[in-house]
């Protein structure tokens, strides 16, 4: 009966032992939605340069993206303790720098606190209920998961009005 119950111990012990994880948490411990950018013209993705994202009423005026930084995808941080985020996107080429240009994507949603592991600690998954955006520049946005959790991937697709050289809509502009 010993040699049974040290048996039984001694697998408990193996057991608890292999489920510990002595190499950390591996994996992304923010839970931040990834934003992409795309003509609407072509549905390809696009890397504006000359664009300024940030938050609406963050604290201290936080710029994501700044102009001249070249970008094809970005984090759009929620606030876990509001039940709603907005972003801007200012143009800064010359032809659009204008406030009136300014595009607001908003999104309204729940957060639910996840605990991971003991490793990776506690983090928030967001759910999101709906969402709004302006239209000046920004033809649509669309999403291809509603719940945003710390899984590494694109959820969030921003589809802007481009024009390609040669274009009408261009017309000063060579075609390649």
């Amino acid at each position: 009966m010993k040699t049974l119950i040290h048996i039984a111990a001694t697998a408990a012990t193996a057991l608890a032992l292999a489920s510990c994880s002595n190499v950390g948490c591996t994996e992304n411990q923010s839970s931040l939605p990834l934003a992409g950018f795309y003509s609407m013209q072509t549905g390809q993705q696009i890397t504006p340069d000359s664009i300024a994202v940030g938050g609406v009423g963050a604290p201290n005026d936080t710029l994501l993206l700044g102009p001249g930084t070249k970008a094809t995808q970005l984090y759009l941080p929620f606030r876990s303790t509001m039940p709603s985020t907005e972003f801007y996107i200012q143009y800064k080429q010359k032809a659009l720098d204008f406030p009136e240009l300014v595009d607001t994507l908003r999104f309204v949603y729940t957060a639910t606190p996840y605990f991971a592991s003991e490793d990776c600690g506690a983090m928030y998954h967001y759910h999101v209920t709906s969402y709004s955006y302006t239209t000046h520049i920004i033809d649509s946005v669309g999403m291809t998961d509603s719940l945003i959790t710390n899984i590494n991937r694109e959820t969030i697709k921003i589809f802007f009005r481009t024009a390609e050289a040669g274009d009408p809509e261009n017309p000063d502009e060579p075609a390649n």
